[in-house]
């Protein structure tokens, strides 16, 4: 049976307020992604301040060749299972794949996520009409990450993983997004694969904290996928990831040295970004 180990200098619990003061100060956020209790048990001491449970599980834990059949009951299993391994980190869950197609359901399936899955705020990708969501979700208490640039669930609408905003309508309209998002409620905001000066434009101009993917530094905060910065992953990582664990003789080296180059912003360096 699975006993949750005891933290050795217990930490003050990381809130969606925290995150906030977080940007007003310019302290650096570190993110990553998990999915099981054991992994989640050592992120407490690294001094990780945000987890997301991604619905990238599909592609590093099931094996599939995207994220588009994840369940909201996947969803759910791991998130509890992070849950009942960490303490401090703020414990942020996505929504998967038409699990937020319109009110109703979205509110249905935040509610299983929080209630069941313990999760503290709910991801979701994409403006537009997603904005009546993020707004319905926000006005009844639901803390709501949003996520823009490369959204991963509209990997066919878009012709695969490519970086987004290149192009300047393309980047006055994920700049326009990117407020309209914090302007419906949003709490935290995800930029995936965008260049690097679009997105240091976008943090400096939107209200809540910018978490950056492949979006180079100037973002207040950055996330990877845990078993990309352990350099585990099968095959071809993204260009953005960094193996952290290279050079580090255990994973809980390799986490430590993962937040401390997000807080003193070695990482991302040039190479990691467009």
């Amino acid at each position: 049976m699975y006993t949750k180990p005891t933290t050795p200098t217990p930490r003050t619990s990381v809130t969606a307020p925290v995150l906030q003061q977080r940007k007003k100060s310019g302290d650096k956020i570190a993110m990553l992604t998990c999915y099981d209790a054991s992994f989640a048990a050592h992120f407490d001491s690294a001094g990780i301040d945000a987890v997301l449970v991604g619905d990238s599980l599909g592609m590093v834990i099931q094996g599939r060749s995207s994220t588009l059949p994840v369940t909201l009951d996947h969803m759910i299993y791991h998130c509890a299972a992070v849950a009942r391994g960490m303490q401090a980190p703020l414990l942020i869950a996505d929504l998967p794949f038409m699990s937020y197609r319109d009110v109703p359901t979205a509110l249905v399936s935040a509610a299983r996520l929080i209630g069941e899955g313990e999760a503290e705020m709910v991801k979701l990708e994409g403006a537009g009409w997603a904005l009546e969501v993020i707004t319905a979700l926000a006005e009844r208490d639901v803390a709501v990450c949003a996520h823009l640039g490369l959204t991963p669930q509209s990997v066919h609408k878009l012709g695969g993983y490519r970086v987004q905003g290149k192009q300047s309508e393309d980047a006055e309209r994920l700049l326009a997004d990117a407020h309209a998002v914090a302007a419906a409620g949003a709490a935290l905001l995800v930029l995936e694969c965008v260049p690097a000066e679009l997105a240091t434009r976008i943090t400096s101009e939107v209200s809540i904290p910018v978490i950056g993917i492949g979006a180079g530094a100037g973002c207040d905060g950055q996330v990877l996928v845990l078993y990309d910065m352990l350099g585990i992953t099968p095959g071809r990582r993204p260009r953005f990831s960094k193996d952290f664990l290279r050079g580090h003789d255990s994973i809980d080296a390799a986490l430590v040295a993962y937040v401390e180059a997000v807080r003193d912003s070695s990482f991302p360096g040039p190479e990691h970004a467009w």
